[in-house]
């Protein structure tokens, strides 16, 4: 495999080793999901979902395999994005700023939110023209 295509492979391995530890956040946001005992002590503490029986571990296990599977395809698509952006970088000559463009917005009330592009290549900052009978070509055309 050629040196560029270890790089690439790299970024997107990368972004799935997030995968390895994921657990089911079950309503608890960004800190970190749950563990299977603390699944079962929250289910548990829960009379109609104790009642039914789901603070089984296979419950957990369903539920820490469905939301594994999403994060699977969505970090496959964050190393995609990250390895069109060093492409964009690796054969167009943009650095890293003009490659990675985004810009803030104001959402409701006072929060902003960062807003970027998968990848973006302005016509001014190409440095690698096309050889001369590549423009004679698409002129022909």
């Amino acid at each position: 495999m050629a040196n560029s295509d270890e790089k690439y492979l790299k970024i997107i391995a990368d972004a799935l080793t997030v995968c390895a530890n994921y657990r089911p956040m079950f309503g608890h946001g960004r800190k970190g999901g749950l563990s299977l005992e603390q699944f079962q002590r929250l289910y548990e503490s829960d009379p109609f979902y104790s009642w039914f029986g789901l603070s089984s571990p296979l419950m957990y296990a369903a539920h820490k395999a469905a939301g594994g599977m999403t994060s699977v395809y969505r970090q496959i698509g964050i190393g995609c994005q990250w390895v069109f952006v060093e492409l964009l970088k690796d054969h167009l000559g943009l650095d890293d700023e003009t490659a990675n463009w985004s810009y803030t917005v104001r959402s409701r009330g006072s929060k902003s939110r960062r807003l970027s592009l998968d990848g973006r290549i302005p016509t001014d900052a190409v440095f690698n023209p096309l050889p001369a009978g590549c423009v004679a070509a698409v002129r022909a055309n």
